[in-house]
């Protein structure tokens, strides 16, 4: 019985090392010497015809600047449409969006009434396009929020040269990084995300999930996301990699991101996506299986253990504090793992009276976020009634 449970602990201790820690080493050592897709068009082609969708709701205080950075771009501007769908909009974002399409012929705004959540504004846009667009048409999904770079169109569309790209998601940076709140934390795993994703389209074409705020999708493969799911990004990409296609990271096609600060904000986003997580899991469990090779390892190491890792701590946790009483090893160990949640609670406090400690504040980032995880799956095993979304606070 004891050295099962020991077992157990080290499996547990094991599998959070293997997907923050080893997992990474391995992609990095991995990723050496490789270019990536080299099938491209060049800026003076005949690119693609690229239409933007963008589901917005209440976005008066970044929408200007977002069309703003839309429109300053090197790419062909014929060959754009904008497409936004408004989730009944109360704010003045209709009329920002009528002023500019009144500069612009290739703005269509459509209002839809009640709430619906973003990825059935994306659907029902996609409804309306219905077979409108031209061959070969690369879809850019974006968000309100985020500043597009002058060249980030052509770098996101000149993948789809080659037949095999499904996906192609942009490099998000951060802007508006404070000393206090959860900021630089969130700027710090966004980075790093880019990275791991950036790896892992140098060894496989294998990215697992662009990030929501930008991303192409070749037209042809887009289907409607289910209802009720959650995370439309995620399931979009591995859509794309089921059907065989490439998902790669283009660290050339830039944009920038306000990154959220408020701890509590940023906590009940993070349950929100975990429960899509897990609708996604249930989707692509396939995915997972040995003949996908690369894919697989990727997504069992990059996603699926860092979606358990705090049922994996739990029980690291449980198994050690049981132990304790009959060894001295797992005594220390079993304090060693109570020092996180202290930590925590020191930073809390330290807050309180404007004291922010980084490592503190990361510590507290690490536990607050997978307590996030574990409320998002609980919400998934009762069953996600809705995917309507209220966005961050926008930093104007």
């Amino acid at each position: 019985m004891l050295l099962l449970l020991q077992i157990f602990f080290w499996l547990s201790v094991l599998a959070v090392a293997h997907t923050y820690l080893f997992y990474p080493l391995w992609l990095q050592w991995q990723a050496r010497g490789k270019a990536g897709n080299l099938q491209m068009y060049q800026p003076q082609d005949d690119l693609p015809c690229v239409c933007i969708l963008m589901a917005v709701y209440n976005e008066e205080k970044v929408l200007a600047q977002k069309l703003n950075s839309i429109f300053d771009t090197t790419y062909p501007l014929t060959q754009i449409e904008l497409w936004i769908g408004s989730d009944n909009s109360t704010d003045d974002t209709h009329r920002i969006i009528e002023q500019y399409a009144r500069q612009h012929n290739n703005i269509q705004l459509k209002i839809y009434e009640g709430r619906n959540g973003k990825p059935r504004i994306i659907n029902r846009l996609m409804e309306e396009l219905g077979a409108g667009l031209p061959p070969q048409s690369v879809l850019v999904l974006t968000d309100a929020n985020v500043l597009f770079t002058p060249s980030l169109l052509y770098q996101l569309a000149k993948h789809f040269k080659n037949p095999q790209t499904g996906v192609v998601g942009a490099n998000v940076l951060n802007i508006g990084v404070k000393d206090t709140g959860i900021s630089y934390q969130e700027m710090w795993y966004i980075k790093r995300e880019n990275v791991l994703k950036h790896y892992e389209s140098l060894i496989g074409g294998c990215m697992m999930g662009a990030f929501g705020a930008c991303y192409a999708m070749r037209a042809t493969l887009f289907e409607p996301v289910p209802p009720n799911f959650v995370v439309d990004d995620f399931y979009l990409t591995m859509l794309a990699l089921e059907e065989g296609h490439t998902a790669i990271k283009e660290l050339k096609a830039v944009c920038y991101e306000d990154v959220p600060d408020d701890i509590e904000e940023e906590y009940r986003r993070k349950k929100r996506i975990s429960s899509g997580n897990f609708q996604n899991l249930h989707r692509f469990w396939r995915l997972l299986l040995p003949q996908k090779g690369v894919i697989a390892f990727a997504f069992f190491s990059h996603k699926v253990l860092r979606w358990l890792t705090p049922l994996l701590l739990i029980t690291a946790f449980c198994i050690s504090g049981y132990l304790a009483f009959r060894t001295k090893f797992y005594f220390c160990l079993f304090l060693l793992q109570c020092a996180g949640p202290a930590l925590w609670f020191a930073d809390f406090v330290l807050g309180k009276i404007n004291i922010n400690i980084k490592l503190f504040r990361f510590v507290r980032y690490f536990y607050l976020m997978n307590l996030g995880l574990l409320i998002g799956f609980i919400k998934y095993l009762k069953g996600v009634e809705s995917n309507v979304w209220k966005p961050t606070k926008r930093n104007a």
